[in-house]
């Protein structure tokens, strides 16, 4: 039985159907001591077979895989599924409604709370509940990001390179399901207590987007995020349907590209205007000019170059142009052929 705190009106033991309620946790705030922040969850359930749980809105200001989930949630009958998904759109609806990565709650970055605390902030509560009641639930774990306000990203599916070389395998091809034209294996540079480290220690399948950028979302990214998710579902076995492969989407196969070495992460050396001066996608070589930092105070002064530090493709830039001395301002990854490493 699990200590945490949290309420809901969603029953895990109903054998079948369609339900839709929240996940309550208790928190004050100055004008309601009594107070609770409900996080969206629906569960689908149709007979036996895979459970999945499908998760947006880690962090506020990423907003396609919120719009996919939604529209599924609507969507979704009982009939399209064989086994259980559980949705949950927005695991962060403070910092979705204010655009922002951080919880205005507790200030915390939900993607650095596991595996959480149910005596902790609002953000911890939740990443324990995650850890303790729903991660033991399901055998496939989903958590769609993009670059939020803070990076562009060229789109991608992305995966830690796992130790566990079945579990690596099962993560692979449902990454490669997602059918983006790149597939990305990334790097945790910035802190622990990641959502997608806690399932895979755990030994879930994770499945990990980065769906662009930004707050402004093209149609197109809606597009290749909600195609794509149908097909990771499908893949996963618990959504009807056919799954395409990338020849039968119009595909070439998967280009892996890797950024494991912190050299790949480019960071801004003062603080000013940043100008990103190659494009998303684009080749580079070592020594490339990938950006450059102008001075506000200091307007006769040459900006300060930020450079690849080694051959391979821009996946990721600054956001906005205002940049602060340490900020990603971006990534460059290399051709790898993951199933060849060790």
């Amino acid at each position: 039985m699990s200590s945490n705190p949290i309420h809901t009106d969603i029953d895990y033991g109903r054998a079948h159907g369609k339900q839709s309620g929240h996940l309550a946790i208790p928190y004050s705030h100055n004008l309601g001591g009594w107070a609770n922040l409900r996080v969206p969850i629906s569960v689908i359930r149709n007979g036996a077979g895979p459970v999945v749980l499908l998760m947006a809105g880690n962090h506020g200001d990423e907003y396609p895989g919120q719009v996919a989930i939604l529209r599924l949630w609507r969507e979704l009958t009982v009939e399209d599924v064989t086994g259980t998904l559980i949705l949950m759109p927005c695991l962060n609806p403070p910092a979705a409604k204010a655009s922002t990565r951080l919880s205005p709650l507790d200030g915390r970055n939900f993607n650095r709370c596991f595996p959480g605390n149910p005596n902790g902030s609002v953000s911890e509560i939740l990443a324990h509940y995650l850890t303790t009641v729903l991660f033991p639930m399901a055998g496939y774990v989903i958590d769609l990001h993009t670059g939020g306000r803070s990076m562009g990203f060229l789109p991608c599916a992305h995966m830690h390179l796992v130790p566990d070389l079945k579990q690596r395998a099962r993560m692979l091809a449902a990454a490669e399901a997602f059918l983006t034209e790149v597939t990305f294996l990334y790097a945790d540079v910035a802190g622990t207590g990641l959502l997608p480290v806690e399932a895979e220690t755990q030994g879930k399948i994770v499945i990990t987007t980065e769906m662009g950028g930004a707050e402004l979302v093209p149609a197109t990214i809606h597009r290749q995020c909600q195609a794509g998710l149908r097909n990771v579902l499908i893949h996963c076995g618990v959504l009807r349907g056919k799954e395409l492969s990338r020849a039968e989407a119009g595909l070439k196969p998967a280009r892996w590209v890797q950024s494991l070495d912190r050299s790949d992460y480019r960071f801004a050396p003062e603080s000013g205007l940043y100008e990103n001066c190659v494009e998303l996608g684009e080749p580079v070589k070592k020594g490339d000019l990938l950006g450059q930092v102008h001075s506000l105070e200091n307007p006769d002064r040459a900006p300060v170059p930020v450079e690849a530090n080694a051959e391979g493709m821009l996946v990721a830039n600054r956001g906005p142009s205002i940049v602060g001395q340490g900020d990603c301002v971006a990534c460059v990854a290399h051709d790898v052929d993951p199933r060849k490493l060790p």
